[in-house]
């Protein structure tokens, strides 16, 4: 083994891979190198004649991981890697696969000497504890749990075993993306500046917080009662079927108005929002354009206030919201205590898509409307939403042709 040239880890991989605990636990922030450190220490495995599989949570993460395996065992001569079932057989017995537990039935039946799960705390439960835990019984095999944080789930579970010195067999750590010595420190500090505090923590300095991959902090202190003045500015979010239609105004910060509803004709919707419109004279409305850009034109033309249209991108939506998460957080953004936005504003989250990007919205079963409603009022009060995001940094790995938030 020691005559190929596989690439080198840095200080923070050699420490895990020193390691002797069969079980080792990973905390890690974005670009700490886990996907290069799982397949290194996947082929090391397979090179010294044993079988392991390296497991993503979805098919398309494990193409991911495939591509990485593929680049090393070119370097290997006399290795075989077949892309059909996503397997590389070395000289000896050795040979190591790439799986996804989509399925985590179709990870039963292997004898395996190493298991090393890629984004963990992303992956069910239930394909380590009835499908992979198992398949190392036989050959008494390690296993490898690398991930960035999300929430206090049972990858958490997991990394507390580590911590503990009765559990023997384990052995875990906290990994920040600045133990990457390959990553600038500059991109770092830009994150920081440009992220809520929150979102920083867990993506970079790989923390454990209490309610994972939720978007908004503090979002119940900003629930208050207060008078305002000045300017008025209107966002409006356009739904008809399964979403619902929300148009919020926003004061000094604050909402003094907001109007949702479902099932409504674009006709009467139009109505309904000349009547909210009236009622609090805006100096400035922002609608949302993706599906209905003639209701923006039409607003454009009948009312008698400024009208701006909004694309919804991927850059946009998410330059859109972590400039209300900032807002909401520093308490520039306030509301009284309505339910539905309340509700909507806690349960809104990011999250890994499959491909590895990242998701920004609300989670299957809930809705954003009110959200982004709010969103686009507070865009609307501030001539714009400053720009950057923790995935706008140039180190940020996105798959060729994709964003990294997709749209919901």
């Amino acid at each position: 083994m020691a005559s190929y040239l596989l690439p080198d880890l840095h200080a923070g991989q050699r420490r895990v891979a020193a390691s002797s605990a069969r079980f080792r636990v990973v905390a890690c922030g974005r670009r700490w190198g886990k996907t290069s450190f799982g397949a290194i220490t996947c082929l090391r495995t397979a090179l010294a004649g044993g079988v392991a599989w390296w497991v993503a949570p979805s098919y398309p993460m494990a193409a991911v991981g495939w591509r990485m395996v593929k680049q090393l065992a070119v370097q290997v001569p006399q290795s075989d890697a077949r892309e059909l079932d996503r397997r590389v057989s070395v000289p000896g017995r050795g040979w190591l696969q790439v799986r996804s537990a989509d399925d985590p039935d179709s990870l039963r039946g292997e004898g395996l000497d190493l298991v090393v799960m890629d984004e963990a705390a992303f992956t069910r439960e239930t394909a380590w504890t009835q499908a992979l835990r198992p398949a190392l019984a036989d050959r008494r095999g390690c296993a490898l749990f690398l991930s960035t944080p999300k929430g206090r789930n049972w990858f958490y579970h997991l990394y507390l075993r580590g911590q503990d010195q009765n559990e023997t067999e384990y052995a875990s750590w906290n990994l920040p993306s600045a133990d990457n010595p390959y990553l600038a420190p500059a991109e770092l500090e830009q994150a920081q500046r440009d992220l809520p505090q929150r979102w920083f923590e867990q993506e970079h300095l790989a923390r454990f917080l209490e309610d994972g991959g939720g978007v908004f902090r503090g979002v119940r202190a900003a629930i208050t009662d207060r008078t305002t003045s000045g300017d008025v500015f209107v966002g409006v979010d356009l739904g008809q079927s399964y979403d619902a239609t929300v148009f919020v105004a926003l004061q000094d910060g604050y909402v003094v108005g907001m109007d949702r509803f479902t099932g409504v004709g674009w006709a009467l919707q139009f109505g309904r929002l000349q009547t909210f419109c009236d009622r609090f004279a805006p100096a400035r409305i922002v609608i949302e354009t993706n599906f209905q850009r003639m209701f923006a034109e039409q607003a454009q033309r009948e009312l008698p206030y400024p009208v701006e249209g909004f694309v919804t991108t991927a850059p946009s939506k998410r330059a859109l919201i972590d400039a209300l998460a900032r807002a909401i957080e520093r308490q520039e953004v306030t509301y009284p205590d309505l339910p539905e936005l309340v509700n909507e504003l806690e349960a809104f989250e990011f999250s890994e898509t499959p491909a590895g990007g990242l998701k920004l919205g609300a989670p299957a079963g809930y809705h954003d409307d009110c959200v982004i409603a709010l969103a686009l009022a507070y865009r609307a009060s501030c001539r714009g939403v400053a720009a950057g995001s923790f995935a706008d940094f140039s180190g940020y790995d996105v798959p060729a042709g994709r964003v990294a938030f997709r749209g919901l």
